[in-house]
């Protein structure tokens, strides 16, 4: 790249990352759209060791997967970014527990509205760039994307850790057809600790920064429509919906700090349900309270089998 090319990226990434920070997002990190070399073996090993359970659309679009090239015609860069989700009320922890992310509206159409926000002003100031959002809606490594942008780096507990803000947010990509000055990978900052894989009630943790999803209490919880295994009586931990285990534990959590996106603001009645409340929720309270939530995917006949399954360990 001859120096004036190098001068205009590196001035285009500095006014996509003040855009980045204008729309709320954490951190926003910028990676070569490249083939994913070390990912390629970890993945491909996932999904022999079945890892993903029931969750079949994880084995479609391997080189997708690997390949933003393949997702975006002429793509160059991937932007990632990171948007805090921490909540500044926790629910009581006496009731059914619902995954932190969950507290709140959504987060695909929360995120897809700045990330095409974001492409509009990339577009405006810079001019004819092509690009598309993603917000686990395609099949895009996000977390290998973020941690080679240098936003963090993967945990044994196989998410996404920064020193300044532990793990409690989501993360999306625009890749687009530009070319920009990218960022480095950070170091791995876990240690010795093993907290997480420690804490996991269901052990899916199966070795430092290898997760079995087929035994996570989220998988079980929103993924697997069938009956819940019996095994699994007694080990959830009164999760109904998600699981943040691995992460309440995690030392570097200590360092979240609530959020300030409003539209992801917990619903007060979610902090005032008692184990009874939620045993008793009708269809017209369960569309009350998770009116454009992500607990919708697991619909009420879901939440129903979880709480039942609680209910009698």
């Amino acid at each position: 790249m001859s120096s004036s090319l190098q001068l205009t990226a590196s001035n285009y990434s500095k006014l996509i990352k003040s855009e980045a920070t204008r729309l709320g997002f954490l951190s926003c990190g910028i990676s070569k759209a490249e083939f994913l070399e070390q990912e390629a073996p970890r993945l491909e090993n996932w999904l022999n060791n079945n890892y993903h359970g029931q969750m079949s659309y994880m084995e479609n679009h391997f080189d997708k997967r690997l390949n933003p090239t393949l997702l975006v015609d002429d793509a160059k860069s991937v932007i990632s970014l990171l948007l805090n989700y921490y909540p500044s009320e926790i629910q009581n922890e006496e009731s059914y527990k619902i995954s932190k992310y969950a507290y709140g509206q959504d987060y695909h159409f929360v995120i897809k509205e700045k990330l095409k926000e974001l492409l509009y002003f990339i577009q405006t100031e810079i001019g004819d760039v092509t690009g598309r959002a993603f917000v686990d809606s395609a099949p895009v490594m996000d977390k290998a994307w973020a941690a080679k942008s240098g936003l963090g780096w993967i945990g044994k507990n196989s998410n996404l850790i920064t020193k300044k803000a532990g793990s409690f947010y989501f993360i999306a990509e625009l890749i687009i057809d530009l070319d920009l000055e990218y960022d480095h990978a950070t170091t791995d900052h876990c240690g010795t600790c093993t907290a997480c894989i420690d804490a996991c009630p269901t052990e899916a943790i199966v070795a430092p920064y290898q997760v079995d999803g087929s035994k996570c209490i989220s998988y079980f919880t929103i993924e697997l429509k069938d009956n819940l295994p019996q095994e699994m009586k007694g080990k959830f931990d009164d999760w109904m919906f998600g699981c943040d285990v691995c992460q309440d534990v995690c030392p570097w959590n200590r360092f979240s700090q609530s959020h300030n996106e409003p539209l992801f603001n917990t619903n007060p009645e979610l902090l005032s349900f008692s184990k009874k409340d939620w045993e008793e929720i009708t269809k017209e309270t369960f569309d009350k309270v998770f009116k454009n939530s992500a607990v919708k995917r697991t619909k009420l006949q879901g939440l129903k089998r979880n709480i039942d399954f609680l209910k009698n360990t």
